[in-house]
């Protein structure tokens, strides 16, 4: 599996450049501390494949002295233009200006292709954001947001409000990540799963089956983890490009 991975990840290697940015997502619904090192991991393996990557941090607020989506929205002067070379990895805030997005009416397209002309320079954004306003920038998409589901003892529960909200609320059917503790076997940890009882409520109450990925907490530093490639070829498939037309801002 590892090696099929790598070779997939060389292919996106060389279309990288070429391609339109493309649209992936995570959603956030209180288990940061299960989040968080995931979302990392991701980019660096989507950084691994050559795509450059924005993270829209919907989970922190634009300010005067952090600016971010907002402020690009706005054309405002913001050191280190987007419009240059992009860094590898960026991670900027958005909380309100991805809010701002859905609650746009557009004519057609979804809300997020307004964005195509600030992100020219990115291979992937990824959206990092509640599941309220992953339903408001993303319905009918197509795209699997990402949900993970950590040992924590609320992860399940949260994880399963997120998941009632984006299947009713915008048909966003989520790509459940299931982390595992690393110090299980690896054997074990295939079989370990902390989302059972997320499985059965989903079956139970919104009729619907859903499959899980594992992912072991930490991943190896010294070597690709084939977990993430995994993962972010899983997401890489379902991601939207976004069309390009220029942003229209506010003023």
């Amino acid at each position: 599996m590892l090696e099929m991975c790598v070779n997939q990840g060389a292919g996106l290697r060389g279309i990288a450049k070429q391609a339109a940015p493309r649209v992936i997502a995570m959603a956030s619904h209180g288990d940061q501390q299960g989040e968080l090192p995931l979302l990392w991991s991701l980019c660096s393996t989507l950084v691994d494949f050559g795509y450059p990557v924005a993270v829209l941090d919907a989970t922190t607020v634009e300010s005067a002295n952090n600016p971010g989506l907002e402020q690009l929205m706005n054309d405002a002067y913001w050191p280190g233009d987007l419009s240059s070379e992009a860094l590898s990895w960026s991670v900027i805030p958005a909380a309100l200006g991805l809010q701002r997005l859905g609650n746009r009416k557009t004519a057609s397209g979804l809300p997020l292709d307004q964005l195509s002309g600030l992100f020219q320079s990115f291979g992937v954004i990824v959206i990092y954001a509640r599941a309220d306003v992953l339903t408001l920038v993303l319905p009918d998409s197509g795209i699997e947001p990402l949900l993970t589901v950590s040992p924590a003892k609320m992860s399940p529960v949260t994880a399963y409000q997120a998941l009632k909200q984006m299947l009713l609320d915008a048909k966003l059917r989520p790509t459940i990540a299931s982390i595992v503790p690393e110090s299980l076997p690896k054997g074990v940890a295939q079989s370990y799963s902390p989302v059972e009882n997320l499985q059965k409520c989903a079956m139970t109450f919104l009729g619907y089956r859903l499959d899980s990925l594992v992912v072991r907490a930490v991943q190896p530093k010294d070597r690709p983890s084939d977990d993430m490639h995994r993962l972010a070829l899983r997401l890489l498939e379902n991601a939207m490009p976004l069309q390009s037309h220029h942003f229209v801002g506010s003023h």
